[in-house]
């Protein structure tokens, strides 16, 4: 069996995390895309579709530094989390986290991954979405969990591997893709380049 490289083009701790505990240990590359910037270039466009503009970017702007590598996929992924159709990145800061958090208790939003393969000359690209219905919070709930850091950096200022497990009361879809990287998206977008799962595993 041939063995196939994965490059991700991701600083994410938790997509590559999520690979690894699937049998892949992947090369990461972090791609050069500026999100804002595209994001307003794209803009007006869909959470759903903006997640999957940005990971094709960042997969295609990584793939260029791989060309003639026939043994290697590169994937992008980028997640928004949508609420009232509104398009929710990472807060970064805590003021913008509480905000958000506060807007988020009691309800349900839904978190889109746009995710982007791409092997030599061909690629292919989906978009996972999972609903996701949170526990009221308290203002103190709220507040101590942004002393964390935790949400400043996640899209939608929630994961569910970490602190904010225990607020999350419900899930309707792809578990993994919440954390970053839908699995059997991939493995769906794998097979559409003519690659067949187990042949990730084999590199270690």
């Amino acid at each position: 069996m041939t063995c196939v490289r994965l490059v991700l083009a991701s600083a994410s701790p938790a997509r590559k995390r999520v690979l690894i505990d699937a049998g892949i240990t992947p090369i990461v590359q972090v791609s050069n895309v500026d999100e804002e910037t595209l994001g307003d270039e794209l803009a007006p466009i869909t959470p759903a579709d903006l997640a999957l503009a940005l990971a094709r970017a960042k997969a295609l702007d990584v793939a260029a530094h791989f060309v003639g590598h026939a043994d290697t996929v590169v994937v992008g992924c980028d997640s928004v989390f949508e609420l009232d159709g509104i398009a929710y990145g990472k807060p970064l800061t805590p003021a913008v986290a509480v905000e958000r958090i506060r807007m988020m208790s009691g309800r349900t939003g839904h978190l889109h991954t746009g995710h982007w393969v791409v092997l030599g000359d061909r690629s292919a690209g989906a978009i996972a979405t999972t609903s996701i219905t949170f526990a009221t919070m308290t203002e103190d709930e709220i507040d101590a969990y942004v002393a964390t850091g935790e949400p400043l950096n996640v899209a939608g200022s929630f994961t569910l591997d970490g602190h904010s497990a225990a607020f999350v009361r419900r899930i309707d879809g792809d578990p993994s893709n919440v954390i970053g990287i839908s699995m059997p998206t991939l493995r769906d977008l794998i097979g559409d380049l003519g690659i067949t799962w187990p042949r990730l595993w084999a590199i270690r």
